[in-house]
């Protein structure tokens, strides 16, 4: 049986839904769809593989590569984690998150990159700030920060998720400062900071004329008034929490592989596509534990909207590195750090298990592509280009 995706929903009412919200659709809502409508189909081309061993011949269409597309997403994690993986360092890892109160949500839609941006610009002060204050830490940190926009059932729900080594370097470079087992930072000490940074950047950029507002919200243009609907936000409490430590450097990677690349909705998480609608499912993180697992029913139009919600402006970075992990000093940093964790022994030890796992790799390198009868490498004998088929056609057809 055949496995739903989202890809098979925008190809049956996709046409519908752009008809009817002519208009009122984003270049890049367009593109994404029409991205997962072709990904993986003759629209985009592909090539044909044939195994040196036992001769079977496939066909593998290419990928759209779109980052909204639930299928592209598994190999760019596994390219974007090869590269990470030698940014870890040898100790415990926090995981932080931001969260945007409701009322925000509806201004940062119709302003994704200015109340996006702020919202990462927040963060990572507020980290680094707290973390650098000789009360908590005195130390410069690093910190992977991740945007998601949404929550379980596709609502609009902007927040980023942090992982955030345990310690730093000390303000004069001269050691590491290693955080409390177990004990990051204070996070209602975050909390605070983040919601006065993020409110007075919000502010200046209205003040500077950056937000666009639109139908019950359009009367915030006003200076004053936006002012006094920012009023109730200074005095609530924003959520940010930090959760335990993880189990090692590897439970670090897992996490980022599931986290880094997401988007909306996966399709391992979709039911069924009837009469009825979509049936995904879902998890009510407000529900008890062991009833928080749960199914929804959405219309075609519904599911498409919640789903482009989340489609981010062009060029807009969802994963970004602060502190002594930003692009610029990262290598000097890292280096530095780990000149003062490991000692010369240790090192010494990591080298000779890093020879051997090279000899070990060097002996075979892993075919890109498996043949599924025999297990033998498979290489490509034929490309085509999009729209176009195969001159010989073989006798099975794998979409890849």
């Amino acid at each position: 049986m055949a496995t739903l995706e989202v890809a098979d929903i925008f190809r049956a009412h996709g046409p519908h839904w752009r008809c009817a919200q002519a208009g009122h659709l984003s270049l890049g809502q367009l593109k994404a769809m029409s991205a997962i409508e072709q990904c993986r189909s003759a629209a985009l081309g592909g090539h044909v593989l044939q195994c040196q061993a036992c001769e079977h011949m496939q066909i593998a269409y290419n990928s759209c590569r779109n980052r909204h597309c639930p299928k592209c997403q598994a190999s760019a994690a596994r390219r974007w984690l090869e590269a990470r993986q030698a940014d870890l360092l040898p100790v415990e890892y926090y995981h932080v998150v931001f969260t945007l109160p409701g009322p925000l949500s509806d201004i940062a839609y119709y302003n994704k990159a200015a109340v996006y941006g702020l919202l990462f610009k927040a963060a990572a002060e507020t980290l680094t700030t707290i973390a650098a204050d000789p009360k908590h830490l005195g130390a410069r940190i690093g910190a992977t920060l991740v945007l998601h926009t949404w929550g379980s059932a596709m609502t609009h729900h902007p927040h980023v998720h942090g992982i955030v080594p345990g310690g730093g370097l000390s303000l004069d470079g001269q050691r590491w400062v290693a955080c409390r087992p177990g004990f990051f930072l204070p996070v209602r000490v975050l909390s605070r900071l983040f919601r006065r940074r993020f409110l007075e950047q919000l502010g200046d950029a209205h003040r500077a004329g950056k937000l666009q507002f639109f139908g019950d919200h359009r009367k915030l243009a006003d200076t004053k008034t936006f002012d006094d609907w920012l009023k109730p936000l200074r005095q609530c409490e924003w959520v940010v929490y930090a959760k335990r430590p993880f189990a090692g450097p590897e439970a670090v990677l897992a996490y980022l592989s599931r986290y880094t690349h997401r988007v909306a909705i996966a399709n391992s998480r979709l039911i069924a596509l009837d009469e009825q609608g979509i049936t995904f499912k879902w998890k009510d993180y407000r529900a008890k534990e062991r009833i928080r697992h749960k199914t929804m029913t959405l219309a075609p139009d519904e599911f498409i909207r919640r789903f482009l919600l989340h489609v981010l402006p062009a060029g807009f970075h969802r994963i970004r590195h602060y502190g002594l992990i930003a692009n610029t000093t990262r290598k000097d940093n890292l280096a530095r750090a780990r000149e003062l964790l490991i000692d010369e022994k240790t090192m010494e030890s990591m080298e000779t298990d890093t020879d051997a796992v090279d000899a070990a790799d060097g002996g075979d390198a892993s075919a890109t592509y498996v043949c599924p009868d025999c297990g033998a490498a498979m290489f490509i004998i034929e490309t085509f280009e999009r729209g176009q088929l195969p001159r010989a056609p073989p006798g099975r057809i794998d979409a890849s």
